[in-house]
């Protein structure tokens, strides 16, 4: 799949505005693998989050975003140009998952947030079954990446006390999910054990305050 004109120069402004407007720390380069196919998962808190990923990845990624998110001043726009792949959380979109299936099924590098959202609580909430689906339909390999510090509330307050806030990346080592089943009466369980082991993978890499449902079930690989 081709990249849009565009993607060149939101990946730059990404940059900029990732250098100039925040104090960035990224950990765990080491376990970037060198391509797809790959499904990355990372957690939801902030509008700025998909253009960080955006400035950070040294791949052509496709992204899922919540289709609301699109409209959100400078970083929905942003999204736009790059060509994310709108979603809608509560409707079944046939297109939208066989577009995601190819993605991956061709190679490619995608993009989301198992919550299907925006955290409201500054934490993990508990994850909806796309990406475990996708993961076990597919059997292409997940990286987990943790953000901190994009919550809305830290950015705003942050820049109008002329500091640039504090956001970390975390990145996890690559992992599979085991051969789960999605034939017949255990496809719902099967999916279900999935999203949780993919959730505890993104929670243990993020500090104690940040794994919401999923704190006391976090595990390291």
């Amino acid at each position: 799949m081709s990249a849009p004109v565009t993607r060149p120069a939101v990946r730059l402004i990404a940059r900029l505005m990732e250098r100039f407007l925040m104090r960035v720390t990224v950990s765990g380069r080491q376990n970037l693998p060198s391509g797809g196919p790959l499904l990355l998962a990372f957690n939801h808190l902030g509008h700025f989050d998909a253009p960080l990923l955006i400035a950070t990845l040294p791949w052509d990624v496709e992204a899922l975003a919540l289709s609301d998110l699109l409209r959100v001043p400078v970083t929905g726009q942003m999204c736009r140009l790059y060509g994310v792949i709108p979603v809608h959380r509560d409707a079944f979109d046939r297109a939208v998952l066989d577009r995601a299936l190819d993605i991956l099924g061709n190679g490619g590098v995608l993009a989301l947030a198992p919550e299907a959202r925006q955290s409201l609580t500054g934490a993990l909430e508990k994850a909806r079954h796309g990406a475990a689906y996708l993961a076990l339909k597919t059997r292409a390999p997940i990286l987990p990446v943790a953000l901190t510090g994009t919550e809305n509330a830290v950015f705003y307050g942050a820049w109008k006390a002329h500091r640039r806030p504090l956001v970390t990346i975390t990145i996890g080592p690559l992992f599979h999910l085991p051969y789960l089943s999605l034939d017949g009466p255990q496809r719902r369980q099967s999916v279900e054990d999935a999203s949780t082991l993919i959730m505890t993978r993104l929670a243990a890499l993020l500090p104690a305050a940040y794994r919401g449902v999923y704190a006391g079930m976090a595990q390291r690989p």
